[in-house]
């Protein structure tokens, strides 16, 4: 069962590659755009730590880590499964339907069905921005690999169940952007400018922790400990992710949510 859904999700993806190559100016130019808007960012944390080499343990090679990690994850989460950021419309405007008529899982098949060019343009950057800037072993080649598809994991657990509560709420588009853009702001900073309870927050509700700083950590000196923690985490944050979508799509089969698609 799981080797048919693999070749499933791989053929679909395949598909909407093809079609999006279709077009290869526009996505030229948009992943280009993407790649243009990731090396600004570098580019101010390079000066930012040329004028303060250490900020609270952190150096201008854990950010240039931070920052390849975190643009390969959030490149495959929204540039591959795109679909995930329109849940709550899908939901509040009965789009599942056409998704529930078909035969595979109606999660897979919706996380499959759209790709956004935009962000592969992410995907792309972050190796890149890792290869001509880091000190690279085979092992540290490795490690980032592993790292980054376990946050992928957990960012995409997290946007599930956020798009999820349109079940719930009745709306929640807003919540889940305000959600969503909380989770990008902060994994893309130094871990050391937070502390207290904001940083229980940032392992927890909001799952920074999780997507940027630990695949830095573990970079930094691997340590099993961690890495078995991030991936729990990840098979938490997914796990809890299919546990909320089939209960809120029991809610949504049930017609419960018939006056939201009338």
């Amino acid at each position: 069962m799981g080797g048919k859904y693999l070749a499933f999700i791989f053929a679909y993806l395949r598909a909407n590659i093809a079609a999006a190559l279709e077009y290869r100016a526009t996505l030229v130019t948009q992943v280009l755009g993407m790649i243009l808007n990731d090396i600004l960012w570098v580019v101010f944390w390079v000066l930012f730590f040329t004028r303060f080499p250490v900020v609270k343990g952190w150096t201008l090679e854990d950010v240039l880590i931070l920052w390849s990690s975190f643009a390969f994850s959030a490149g495959l989460v929204y540039g591959l499964f795109f679909s995930v950021r329109l849940l709550p419309r899908l939901v509040v405007e009965g789009q599942l339907d056409y998704y529930l008529a078909l035969p595979k899982d109606v999660l897979v098949h919706l996380l499959v069905s759209r790709i956004r060019p935009f962000n592969l343009g992410d995907a792309l950057f972050g190796p890149l921005l890792l290869v001509t800037t880091v000190d690279l072993t085979g092992s540290r080649v490795a490690i980032f690999l592993a790292t980054t598809l376990l946050s992928a994991a957990v960012l995409l657990g997290f946007e599930i169940i956020g798009g999820s509560l349109a079940f719930f709420l009745g709306s929640g588009d807003a919540l889940h952007e305000q959600l969503g853009n909380a989770l990008l702001h902060f994994a893309s900073y130094p871990a050391g400018i937070f502390d207290g309870s904001l940083k229980f927050l940032l392992f927890t509700v909001i799952p920074a922790g999780f997507v940027t700083w630990l695949p830095v950590e573990l970079m930094r000196s691997f340590r099993w400990d961690l890495f078995l923690g991030l991936a729990a985490a990840a098979a938490a944050f997914l796990g809890a992710a299919v546990l909320v979508f089939r209960a809120g799509l029991r809610r949504y089969e049930s017609g419960n949510l018939l006056a939201m698609r009338s």
